[in-house]
């Protein structure tokens, strides 16, 4: 319940203040307008791309399987690493020279530029290289004056859109521009158009690295989990701009393992070439000893020869033909890896050795010397990663010259001993001439050789069709799209945001004003601070002009003097047979205490009660300025009481308007007056006024600030203590109301509370019944017929 009752007070203040709510409101909204009008707005982009594997037949791994696995498992791409890829300074750097972004053409406002990227009105060619104009950082100010001219200004003359004309230097569209890092030619794309014209331009040429370092924090990627989908996210101030950049990182990104996967096919494809040539000469050499065996020795008809020796010597031929040129090929390997000027190259892989250790092993070797170069692009040889992968790549070399000497030694006894079966069966063929054993020799070797030479032609066209069978790494899912609608800042959200701004500002203010707020404002706060002192009535806010109530009388604070009156009727009900005094006093000057006494007086008067008026705060007088009155005579209390000789009937004066009214005035103010209200002359006045009067309304002094009252106090029937609402503080209050009830030093205390602004801390007013004949209608108000 408590905290219901603090939230209805929180809320009754925020309603209270609502004019300064709507203003914050509209004002708050007002910012945000202008905010969003001026701001630099960035639009999204974004693109899915599916990265495949090699074979194309497993699924990629997740970035936890990566980790757990490691780099090399299982020969799949880790999405993590082409992220990196995409990423990296070298694709970035070659979209930024693929589309220029180092050059950007501004065009400018009064307060806000805007870039001109999908059609700028100009274009700029350059005389250096490109190294150098991408490494430069430089801002051009310009105006075109025409279709064929423009103003080029310096950069460290005043504010551009205030520049003068006479400092700007005048060119021709086509015509060589000096600059400091070069000479420049600036020519318009189209005819200018005539909305150029006298248009301010700034043409800014920024360093392609520092491009890079933006792109690779504003490039988002996204994906899940175990999936091979990655979207690429792009935020730039210009929509059309992020969707180029995307597009163009995605096909460099293609285009770079595309020609990652060729050099290994080129180097297979050399090597092959290298060994065709070699080959193809000691084929010839051999052709020619067998043209000359012929020729010399006559020697013809050597097919009809014993069938059953000639199919097993075939057959021991073809595994002779096989063995000596894995032989062979081995032996070339050995060469390829011992070449000197090819020490760090990639080598030769699937040709024909069919052996799935040494197939891993060049593989392995290529990954590394892959890996190696591509860091070499942006690094030295000294550096740490490099050294690292130099060392695994001369260990992997160590280990394939170790298996291919092992692996030679294996074929070198299989052909000794298939050797040794062939003598065998040839020394069956006792009868075969020597020439003809010459031949066959010959024959033999013209096999081997013939065998090798078809196998590399073989591979050799394997390599041609390989290297243009592969295809682009990322498969494009969604190409670069934006809605165009920016994202940041949001209108919505800036708008909501203003509102709440400026709704919650003024109620934070409030409510923290609030909280150090020590003043009263209405019946609640006075009730709770200040223990079981009754309570007789508060008395709403006027203003100064307004301030006696009138006997016809419809005002708010006319109803609330008639309720005070009637609850003084009510506790004073066993007052009988004398007049009934009522002191009214409070803790300060200042809280209304003379008002007060000057409207109790007058609404108990307007009900022909006769009342007399005792201004006994002869400190500070007030009374008869309140009343506006001229009386006959400047005598009055402290007249009565200084000089013996002075009635009370001759300091009491009549109200001019009200015969019910009496006043005594202070008269003149004496220097002592505590000592003067201690006289036996003001129990004088006060029986007179009993016997005269049926109620006697006595203004005294300030009970917080002097004594006065408290001399005095044992001759009323009733205190009333007026707090001003607003305008005393709380602890004070305490520390003076709540004793002298406690200690009883004023008798029958009450407490009123002054001044309750309409709506303030939860009170409106509502007092009056029945209709003013003498109110006038607002203009959209309708008398009812």
């Amino acid at each position: 319940m408590k905290n219901n009752n603090e939230l209805n007070d929180i809320l009754d203040v925020v309603l209270s203040n609502w004019k300064l709510l709507t203003i914050s409101v509209v004002m708050a909204l007002v910012c945000g307008y202008t905010y969003l009008r001026y701001a630099d707005y960035e639009y999204f982009a974004t693109a899915t791309i599916k990265i495949k594997d090699e074979k194309q037949s497993q699924k990629l791994p997740s970035i936890r399987e990566i980790a757990k696995e490691g780099l090399f498992s299982d020969g799949t791409n880790k999405i993590k690493d082409q992220i990196e890829l995409i990423k990296s300074r070298n694709l970035l750097k070659q979209v930024v020279e693929d589309l220029n972004l180092n050059v950007s053409i501004i065009t400018q406002g009064n307060v806000k530029e805007s870039e001109l990227y999908k059609k700028p009105p100009l274009s700029l060619s350059f005389f250096e290289s490109d190294s150098i104009v991408h490494s430069i950082d430089t801002t051009l100010y310009i105006r075109i004056k025409s279709p064929t001219e423009y103003l080029i200004f310096k950069e460290d003359v005043k504010k551009f859109t205030d520049r003068d004309i006479n400092q700007a230097k005048l060119k021709s569209f086509g015509e060589k521009l000096e600059t400091g890092f070069g000479g420049i030619i600036i020519t318009p794309n189209n005819k200018i158009a005539q909305t150029y014209i006298n248009q301010n331009f700034k043409i800014i040429l920024r360093n392609s690295n520092s491009i890079v370092s933006s792109l690779q924090e504003k490039l988002k990627f996204v994906t899940e989990e175990g999936s091979s989908i990655v979207k690429l996210e792009l935020n730039l101030k210009n929509s059309y701009k992020a969707v180029d950049i995307l597009n163009t990182l995605i096909g460099a990104y293609n285009e770079d393992a595309l020609n990652d996967k060729n050099k290994v096919i080129k180097v297979t494809s050399d090597f092959i070439n290298k060994r065709l040539e070699r080959v193809s000469e000691e084929l010839e050499q051999v052709d020619f000893t067998a043209e000359k065996l012929q020729k010399q020795n006559k020697l013809t008809g050597l097919g009809a020869q014993t069938n059953l020796n000639l199919k097993a010597e075939k057959e021991l031929q073809s595994e002779i033909s096989n063995t000596s040129n894995k032989i062979q090929m081995i032996s070339f390997l050995e060469e390829e890896i011992d070449a000197t000027d090819k020490v760090n190259e990639l080598l030769p892989t699937e040709i024909g050795l069919r052996d799935a250790n040494i197939n891993l092993l060049t593989k392995s070797f290529n990954q590394l010397v892959v890996q190696r170069d591509k860091l070499l692009e942006n690094s030295t040889e000294q550096n740490p990663v490099v050294v690292n992968l130099n060392n695994q790549i001369k260990a992997l070399k160590s280990n394939l010259k170790s298996s291919l000497n092992a692996m030679k030694e294996t074929s070198q006894l299989t052909l000794t001993n298939l050797g040794k079966e062939e003598n065998r069966i040839r020394s069956q063929i006792y009868r075969a001439p020597t020439q003809a054993r010459q031949f066959r020799n010959i024959e033999r070797q013209q096999g081997i050789k013939e065998s090798l030479y078809l196998f590399l032609l073989e591979k050799r066209e394997e390599s041609t069709i390989q290297l243009g069978m592969y295809s682009p790494v990322a498969k494009i899912v969604d190409k670069a799209y934006s809605s165009h609608l920016p994202v940041s800042p949001n209108p919505l959200m800036t708008y909501i945001a203003s509102f709440l701004a400026g709704l919650g500002l003024p109620i934070l203010l409030l409510y923290t004003m609030s909280l150090l707020d020590t003043k009263l404002y209405t019946k609640k706060d006075l009730i709770e601070n200040l223990n079981d002192i009754p309570f007789i009535g508060d008395i709403p806010k006027t203003a100064k002009k307004e301030k006696l109530i009138r006997q016809i009388d419809y005002s708010p604070k006319a109803e609330a003097f008639r309720i005070v009156r009637s609850n003084l009727d009510f506790m004073l009900k066993n007052v009988k047979n004398r007049g009934k005094k009522i002191f009214i006093t409070s803790t300060k000057a200042q809280e209304g205490k003379s008002h007060t006494s000057t409207n109790l007086s007058n609404s108990i008067s307007f009900s022909e009660k006769k009342v007399l008026l005792i201004e006994m705060d002869i400190r500070v007088p007030k009374i008869i300025d309140y009343l506006g009155i001229k009386l006959e005579s400047n005598k009055g209390l402290s007249d009565y009481i200084a000089d013996l000789s002075l009635k009370p009937t001759e300091v009491i004066h009549n109200h001019p308007e009200n015969k019910y009214l009496d006043i005594l005035p202070s008269g003149s103010i004496p220097p002592n007056p505590s000592e003067l209200l201690m006289s036996d002359r003001v129990d004088e006045i006060f029986a007179f006024a009993e016997k005269n009067y049926d109620y006697i309304i006595v203004d005294t002094s300030a009970v917080g600030l002097v004594s006065d009252t408290l001399l005095i106090s044992d001759h009323a029937d009733m205190f009333i203590y007026v707090v001003s609402a607003n305008g005393v503080d709380r602890r004070q209050l305490i520390h003076v109301a709540q004793p002298l009830y406690d200690d009883k030093r004023l008798p029958n205390m009450t407490l009123l509370l002054n001044g309750v602004k309409s709506g303030k801390k939860g009170y409106g007013y509502g007092y009056g019944y029945g209709n003013n004949p003498n109110k006038k209608k607002k203009w959209y108000q309708f008398s009812k017929s």
